[in-house]
C-alpha cells in the first residue's frame, strides 16, 4: 500500500503558526528574557498574510465577493502581497494603491503578483485626492463587483489576530508572557492580540511603538488629534497621519517613539546578531524593547515577547543598502566599520 503524499493543499495552509524564537545576543546586557514571534515565516512574509485571508474568507462566507470579482486595497506593500496572493489562490482580480513611501522592492514584488498598482503621495494629507486612502475609495466606486478591504478601519483586521496571532504566543509562552512589545500601524495586530492576552491576564503589559511624525502616542494619551504632530518620516508600515479605527487604544498601556535612523541600524543589528533576516518594521520594535528596557520597564522574570512583522527581503533598497543608508545620512553619526565593504578581484 502506497503511502499517502504529505502535501499542503496551496500557500494558504502555511499561514499562522509562525514562530517564537529566542533573541541572544541583542539582548545580553538587557534585563529580561527576549524572544521574537517572527511573522517573515508565514508564506507571504508578514502577519498581513493573517488578515488577508480572514477577511477574504469572511467576504465568502456572506456572498460578497464572488470568483472574478475585484479585491481594492490601500497598503504600504506587505498588506498588498498578502491580498494579491491569496487572490491568486481564489480567483480575484486585485487593485492596490500603494504610499510612494513604500520600497520599490515592494512594488516590483506586488506587479510580479499580477496586482495592479496605483503609486500614491505619502506626504499628502488623507483627505487628499491623491492619497492613497482617497485613491482606494475612488477605485472601488468605479470598479464594479469590487470589494475594499479598508484594514484602517476594519474590526476583522483587530479578528483576525485576536483569533491567531494571540493564542499562538499565549501558548509559545506557557501563558508567561509579561509584556508584549508590537509597532501600531492600522493596529489590527496589537489590538487583536492585546485583547486576547488581556482577556487571559491583564496584568500583562501591551507596549506600542510608534514613529516620530505620527499622531498615535499623542492621541493615545491625550485623545487629540494633533495636526502639528505630522510630518514625513522613513519607516514603512508604522505609525499613522490619522486615527484608525482598527486599533483599540485602551487596550495599549504605553506607546514608545523610535526614530527613523536608529530603527534602521537595529534592524541591521538583528542580522547580524541573530542571524534573523528582518525588515524595518522589527527593527523599531527592537529598538523600542531597547527604550523601554532604558526606562526599567523590564525585570530578570519579564518574559518579553516582540513581534517583528515582516522580512528583511522586502527592504533591499532601503534599510539593507549601504547608498540608501548614506543618502539618508544615516551613517554620520556611526563608526564607518558598520558599513560593509565590497571589494572586487580583478
Amino acid at each position: 500500500m502506497k503511502e499517502d503524499i504529505k502535501a499542503y493543499n496551496s500557500v494558504l495552509e502555511l499561514i499562522g503558526n509562525t514562530p517564537l524564537i529566542k533573541l541572544n545576543r541583542i539582548t545580553e546586557n538587557l534585563k529580561g528574557n527576549f524572544y521574537a514571534k517572527v511573522e517573515a515565516f508565514n508564506p507571504g512574509h508578514s502577519s498581513k498574510d493573517r488578515i488577508a485571508l480572514y477577511i477574504i474568507e469572511e467576504a465568502e462566507k456572506k456572498g460578497i465577493l464572488s470568483p472574478g470579482d475585484t479585491i481594492i486595497e490601500t497598503t504600504s506593500g506587505n498588506t498588498g502581497f498578502s491580498l494579491a496572493m491569496v487572490s491568486i489562490i481564489k480567483g480575484y482580480n486585485c487593485i492596490l494603491a500603494v504610499s510612494s513611501k513604500s520600497s520599490k522592492d515592494k512594488i516590483d514584488m506586488l506587479r510580479s503578483l499580477g496586482a495592479k498598482v496605483y503609486v500614491c503621495p505619502a506626504h499628502v494629507s488623507a483627505d487628499d485626492s491623491r492619497s492613497y486612502y482617497s485613491v482606494a475609495k475612488r477605485l472601488h466606486e468605479e470598479t464594479k463587483g469590487s470589494v475594499y478591504i479598508n484594514q484602517y478601519f476594519n474590526q476583522l483586521n483587530i479578528d483576525a489576530h485576536y483569533l491567531t496571532t494571540g493564542p499562538e504566543i499565549w501558548e509559545q509562552t506557557a501563558g508567561k508572557i509579561t509584556h508584549l512589545i508590537a509597532c501600531s500601524g492600522t493596529g489590527g495586530t496589537i489590538s487583536g492580540v492585546a485583547k486576547f492576552l488581556k482577556e487571559k491576564n491583564p496584568r500583562i503589559r501591551i507596549l506600542g511603538v510608534d514613529a516620530f511624525g505620527s499622531v498615535l502616542k499623542k492621541y493615545h494619551e491625550t485623545k487629540e488629534f494633533d495636526v502639528n504632530e505630522i510630518y514625513p518620516y522613513r519607516i514603512e508600515g508604522l505609525g499613522k497621519n490619522l486615527i484608525p479605527t482598527a486599533t483599540d487604544f485602551d487596550l495599549i498601556d504605553h506607546f514608545m517613539k523610535v526614530t527613523d535612523e536608529e530603527s534602521a541600524h537595529t534592524a541591521r543589528e538583528i542580522v547580524r546578531k541573530e542571524g534573523l533576516f528582518v525588515g524595518y518594521t522589527s527593527g523599531a520594535v527592537m529598538q523600542a524593547i531597547k527604550q523601554y528596557a532604558d526606562e526599567n520597564e523590564f525585570d530578570k522574570n519579564s518574559i518579553v515577547v516582540g513581534i517583528f512583522p515582516d522580512h528583511g527581503s522586502r527592504y533591499m533598497s532601503k534599510v539593507f543598502s549601504d547608498e540608501w543608508m548614506n543618502d539618508q545620512g544615516f551613517f554620520d553619526s556611526i563608526n564607518a566599520e558598520e558599513v560593509q565593504k565590497i571589494e572586487f578581484i580583478k
